[in-house]
């Protein structure tokens, strides 16, 4: 019985470190860049769009194709470190529980 009591205070406790390191996410805030920092963009942890910069050199209506690239570009740098931090939280949240190797926090 005692083990059952155990588990259901590890499980409490890893469910108030998760809501902590959503709120976390929620706050936090990731810039990707491309084109040498020419385009930047501004991520939320949940992936929410919160600002774009381009460089007014940029502007040129020959060049559309161009800063359309540098803007996903910079889009997929942010989304990737946003997904990079996410991981790295995850980890710390559950370290020393025995999760199944292959299986990832949250499913």
């Amino acid at each position: 019985m005692k083990d059952i009591m155990g588990m259901m205070k590890a499980a409490s406790e890893m469910k108030g470190k998760m809501e902590a390191m959503q709120a976390e996410l929620a706050a936090l805030v990731v810039e990707g860049r491309s084109g040498g920092g020419m385009v930047t963009v501004s991520l939320s942890g949940k992936g929410e769009m919160k600002g774009l910069k381009i460089d007014p050199s940029l502007l040129k209506e020959d060049d559309v194709e161009v800063l359309e690239d540098l803007i996903v570009a910079a889009h997929n740098d942010a989304k990737a470190k946003s997904e990079e931090e996410m991981q790295k939280r995850m980890k710390e949240v559950t370290a020393g529980l025995p999760i199944p190797p292959g299986m990832s926090l949250p499913f």
